[in-house]
């Protein structure tokens, strides 16, 4: 799961879909990191952390970090939050770039639709509740595709 700092949305996307794995009895290391490094070894932003545990999932123990070309390599799929992190993936990817293994998070709902998980890192903590319902969304669709044996 990949956004710009590792502070909002990606740390939400790693807990959500960690613990939905973790319901459906998936073994998954779920993972996640920010194209920048505004916020290498923070932990995520209080409202990402405070909507989290109100939907019984505590992200407090992440850490930010920043996404290596070797995560290419690492990991099976890589969502990304939006478009700017798309651009930003592939670029950090380098050689090891690999489309097939990047696609943005929401296009799990609305295959090829393209569209970006807002950031609420301007907002208020509705801006976060709306996020989380988001990412949410796009794990269920995740999941139901993985248990049917698509991805």
């Amino acid at each position: 799961m990949v956004c710009l700092g590792n502070i909002c949305r990606s740390p939400l996307a790693e807990g959500i879909l960690q613990h939905k794995a973790k319901a459906a009895g998936l073994l998954w290391e779920v993972d996640s990191a920010g194209t920048s490094n505004y916020h290498i070894g923070e932990p995520p932003h209080r409202l990402s952390q405070k909507v989290a545990l109100q939907h019984g999932i505590d992200i407090s123990h992440q850490k930010g970090r920043q996404f290596t070309a070797r995560d290419i390599q690492t990991f099976d799929k890589i969502f990304v939050m939006d478009t700017s992190n798309y651009a930003d993936v592939q670029r950090m990817a380098g050689k090891y770039w690999d489309a097939s293994k990047v696609d943005l998070l929401l296009n799990a709902i609305h295959p090829q639709s393209q569209q970006n998980v807002p950031d609420p890192w301007y907002g208020n903590e509705d801006g976060y509740h709306q996020v989380f319902n988001l990412i949410s969304e796009a794990c269920d669709c995740i999941i139901a595709k993985a248990q049917q044996g698509q991805h």
